[in-house]
């Protein structure tokens, strides 16, 4: 037997198909990714010229004066958007005993601190704040992150190929992977109920906030109603409304007693746009850095089907 017969002969044992076809598959996966990355490409250029956002658009804003911990929200968003039952039931407190962040089946935790001045609970919710010009997005090569003109940041799971570029690219640490299908990568994060926005519904959060620490309303008007409050009571908000202007602006705002930094808030974000920061080096990333997880991914689907074929033949 010679050196390719059996070379042959080993990827057949291992995948159930031939080296030859193997490789044939692996090609086509790859030009296929080209050609997407070559798309995501020209859209990384006009990334910040793309993302200009629409003054009308919708927003939120919480108030952390207001928000008791009831974890609500929580399982509003939970029901919402089908999400796995949580592993600590949401009227169990122990989860504040230590900091949590979103995850694949969690798309809003809520965490709890200790306010400085007085040494009671202050509660904030965590959820993707969706940026006004979305670094996610940017970040993309080939556009499944888009800001939409009502204001959230919604994903196309269908031609995401899990480089997780946006994960990385994320200021605030929110964007997570769907690690349970190897095969099907899918981010998962908040997606403000884009799909009750879009039927003229209020988002599950704000529904069922029972305290109304949660606003939801046009991005403009939530800032005259945060800085309306911050006016009409000073001894009880600081002078900051975050997402006003951090990162380029955030459709999530927050008002609070205490300083954010004390809340866990990155506050060294500046006020510029993060795409603005990274078009131009995101622009000359070679499209195989881009394309090479996708290509992993993709040889291993198609081993895979041709397995399954290969085994249904067979019976």
């Amino acid at each position: 037997m010679d050196r390719e017969a059996g070379k042959e002969m080993v990827v057949k044992k291992a995948t159930g198909i031939g080296r030859r076809d193997f490789l044939k598959g692996a090609l086509a996966v790859t030009g296929s990714l080209v050609g997407l990355s070559l798309l995501g490409n020209r859209n990384k250029v006009l990334a910040a010229e793309d993302f200009s956002g629409n003054p009308n658009r919708f927003g939120m804003l919480t108030d952390i004066t207001r928000c008791i911990g009831c974890r609500r929200c929580e399982a509003a968003c939970n029901k919402a958007n089908n999400l796995p039952a949580p592993k600590v039931a949401f009227d169990d407190k122990t989860v504040f005993e230590e900091k949590r962040r979103t995850d694949a089946g969690i798309y809003t935790v809520v965490n709890r601190y200790a306010n400085p001045k007085t040494g009671q609970p202050v509660y904030r919710k965590v959820q993707c704040n969706h940026c006004a010009e979305p670094a996610c997005a940017s970040a993309c090569p080939v556009g499944a992150f888009k800001k939409t003109p009502e204001g959230p940041v919604i994903y196309d799971e269908k031609i995401c190929i899990g480089c997780r570029y946006c994960i990385t690219a994320c200021p605030f640490y929110i964007p997570t992977f769907e690690y349970d299908d190897a095969g099907s990568p899918a981010i998962q994060k908040c997606f403000m109920c884009f799909q009750r926005i879009s039927k003229g519904e209020v988002p599950a959060c704000a529904v069922e906030c029972p305290v109304e620490a949660i606003t939801f309303g046009k991005r403009s008007d939530l800032l005259r109603i945060a800085r309306d409050r911050i006016k009409n009571e000073p001894d009880r908000y600081i002078n900051q409304i975050y997402g006003e202007t951090e990162a380029g602006g955030t459709d999530w705002l927050y008002i609070s007693g205490v300083p954010f930094e004390t809340l866990g808030f990155p506050t060294n974000l500046g006020t510029k746009p993060m795409p603005e920061l990274t078009r131009e080096f995101l622009s000359s990333v070679p499209l195989v850095l881009a394309i090479w997880p996708a290509l992993l991914g993709g040889a291993y689907l198609f081993a895979k089907k041709q397995k399954e074929l290969s085994n249904e033949t067979k019976q």
